[in-house]
């Protein structure tokens, strides 16, 4: 209760900020900027807090209420005094996008954050196929936070200061203090930032588009992208090409065995394939393989999407005509002339404090926003030349406030990790198809996974068409940087940057698309062809979100799930465990202790050699006798054996552990012991001490 209460307050709060300052917004996107603004807050201000409190416990929760009542005064102290706008035809338009189009998604969404975030099944705990990885990185950030000194740690690397974007999954850590588990701290949160993702994109593409019908489509494009990679499914399908893994997607015969084994497999989706090496296809559906089970690019959205907006809505006047440009009636009919150029002070103020929110909740999506703010500033400060100081005032109000704010996250933070590593910001060309090669052509590898959408917006650039040539500014800025710079260790995550382009170039491939059929009328193809580019749209992403609404894979069994129930109950907050690297570990993840080193999968791509951490915990379990200073070098108060341990390390001497040290804990069939590693046990044993067989 305690905790729906206080996320009720920061909502609450959020709301009436943004009906202070934005009164003549319309209703639908006042509420969903508040909402966002909302949560925004709810996830900056116990940390910032917790910095003062010197842990991130209940007293920074409570603290938080403070600057909270704080700003919601000074924005009402501050408040556009113009009469709020009422309930419009377009908000009617908006709300029935949302309902139909929105509302459909948020379900899904809901559906796979229910069945994917740790479900219960008789004991056991379950999740889905791309949950399977990253998610446990984020409960295990998530769980242990509660009551952590500030700026928080690696809990699968103590020791190391937690550089890696930790706003979303700290989050989380507020409802489990406010009294909720750890599956409700994380579930919930994740629904109601994917129900803020789904219906801001809709907002902000009804802002955009030149239709209502091309809004609705871009919502589709975006959120169903999934390119032409069903078109292997349908190659020679009558007879097999493949096995498993070996041209998998192929092996079967037939369209509808194909279908079925997509359905059962494992990444057989055409929107992401497993066998990326055969089939080049990667760009994978931004709700399965981005939204669900990357937590910091999901709260990264619910706040660019707002800064989105509000950037388009202050360099785009309502009217829809060329910046600093009006209509004046002559004699002889409209004429077109600039105008005094206006700067709404209070959205630009809030579009800078929501900006800097970016980057310790989503690092690309700060970056993304400032490359399509240089884009739309050059070409903003080129059409309104004979403005250029209104104009640059409006860019200083913005970027000043966001720059001075984000300044202290990224030296702090982002520069600390990225600064004097070399696996950070390296050149190369043409993204993942360079990375292999370029198997394909620079131009097929993108029509074939982003599919026909892509030769839209190729085409789109060609018309005359002023303000989509202003959207693509800003959008191909992203693109040429994603192109020819890796940011991070890990090649892939420029996917992220792609998926901002494709946030506003699903825009474009949206209207011109209804622009060529308009041209099709009175032709009787018109519905065929329809039909076929819906097919070419969104059978891919269809596909892809049905797969993963089949998939169940258990990841914790009865009796990990006890064990990690007993440490939790048992044993100190900021207790040190001994265990194997494996990213499925119920002790970060479930109970939120710390252990030595995690794996590789998540701690090399953040920059972290992690060598002689894996060396010293194999060479202790091996012989704990002649390894006893490992224990003191990390401060470890816990040693654990489980199934893990015997198939990760060369050797488990069990024998000696219970020599040396006392059993705390025992699943059981003995698959999970625990042993406290206490001083006074160091001594050497009486008796020999030999491998457990």
């Amino acid at each position: 209760m305690l905790a729906l209460v206080y996320f009720v307050l920061f909502e609450g709060a959020g709301v009436c900020m943004a009906h202070f300052l934005l009164p003549r917004k319309a209703v639908i996107a006042r509420v969903w900027l508040g909402l966002a603004l909302g949560l925004g807050l709810m996830m900056w201000l116990p940390a910032l807090c917790a910095f003062v409190c010197g842990t991130f416990g209940m007293d920074a929760q409570l603290l938080a209420m403070a600057p909270l009542m704080l700003l919601t005064a000074v924005c009402f102290f501050c408040r556009d005094k113009h009469p709020a706008s009422g309930f419009s035809e377009d908000d009617r338009h908006l709300l029935r996008t949302l309902l139909f189009v929105s509302l459909p998604l948020t379900l899904i969404g809901a559906f796979l954050q229910w069945t994917h975030v740790l479900r219960p099944v008789d004991g056991t705990l379950h999740t889905g196929m791309t949950t399977y990885g990253d998610m446990f990185l984020h409960l295990s950030i998530a769980a242990g936070s509660r009551n952590m000194p500030f700026p928080p740690e690696y809990v699968i690397l103590p020791g190391e200061q937690l550089n890696y974007p930790f706003l979303s999954d700290t989050l989380s850590t507020t409802f489990m203090l406010l009294g909720w588990d750890l599956r409700a701290a994380f579930m919930v949160p994740g629904i109601f930032m994917m129900a803020l993702t789904f219906s801001g994109y809709a907002v902000l593409a009804h802002r955009m588009a030149q239709t209502k019908n091309g809004a609705v489509l871009a919502v589709l494009l975006f959120f169903l992208n999934g390119g032409l990679g069903f078109m292997y499914l349908v190659d020679m399908q009558g007879v097999s090409l493949g096995s498993p893994g070996n041209n998998e997607l192929q092996s079967a015969v037939g369209l509808w065995e194909r279908i079925k084994a997509v359905l059962n497999g494992w990444y057989q989706t055409p929107a992401n394939h497993a066998e990326y090496a055969t089939y080049n296809l990667r760009c994978s559906n931004v709700i399965v393989d981005m939204m669900l089970p990357q937590r910091t690019t999901l709260g990264g959205w619910t706040l660019l999407l707002p800064c989105m907006y509000l950037l388009y809505d202050y360099l785009r006047p309502a009217d829809g005509l060329p910046l600093g440009v009006s209509l004046r009636m002559e004699v002889d009919g409209p004429v077109s002339v600039f105008t005094r150029r206006q700067v709404p002070v209070r959205q630009l103020l809030l579009l800078g404090v929501m900006a800097a929110m970016l980057p310790m909740v989503n690092t690309h999506c700060f970056l993304a926003l400032g490359l399509m703010s240089a884009g739309w500033m050059l070409y903003d400060v080129i059409r309104s030349r004979k403005q250029l100081g209104k104009t640059l005032l409006g860019w200083l109000i913005y970027g000043g406030v966001a720059v001075l704010l984000a300044a202290p996250q990224l030296f702090a933070w982002t520069f600390s990790q990225a600064v004097g590593n070399e696996t950070f910001l390296n050149f190369r060309f043409n993204w993942v198809n360079g990375e292999l090669g370029m198997p394909d052509s620079w131009l097929w590898f993108w029509i074939k996974n982003v599919g026909l959408p892509f030769v839209l917006i190729l085409l789109s650039l060609l018309e005359k068409n002023e303000k989509r040539r202003f959207i693509a500014c800003g959008a191909f800025v992203i693109f040429l940087a994603a192109e020819f710079i890796q940011f991070q260790p890990n090649a892939y995550d420029n996917y992220k940057l792609f998926c901002v382009w494709y946030m506003l170039c699903a825009v474009l491939a949206a209207d011109y698309g209804f622009e060529l059929l308009g041209k099709l009328k009175g032709m009787r193809c018109k519905p065929v062809i329809a039909v076929l580019c819906c097919i070419c749209f969104f059978f891919s992403g269809t596909l892809a979100v049905l797969t993963e609404m089949n998939t169940d894979w258990e990841v914790f069994s009865r009796s990990h799930v006890e064990a990690a129930e007993y440490v939790e109950k048992n044993t100190e907050e900021d207790a040190v465990f001994m265990t194997g690297t494996q990213h499925l570990n119920f002790v970060p993840s479930l109970a939120g202790r710390r252990i030595i080193c995690g794996t590789d999968s998540w701690l090399y791509y953040h920059g972290y050699n992690t060598a002689e951490r894996k060396a010293d915990i194999r060479a202790f379990y091996a012989d704990p006798a002649g390894n006893m200073h490992v224990l003191e070098k990390y401060g470890v108060d816990y040693i654990l054996v489980s199934s893990h341990e015997y198939g990760e390390m060369d050797m488990v001497n069990r024998a000696a552990l219970d020599a040396y040290f006392d059993r705390v804990y025992e699943s059981e069939w003995e698959d999970v012991i625990i042993w406290k590693a206490e001083e006074e046990r160091h001594a050497e044993p009486a008796v020999s001490v030999l491998p457990a067989a």
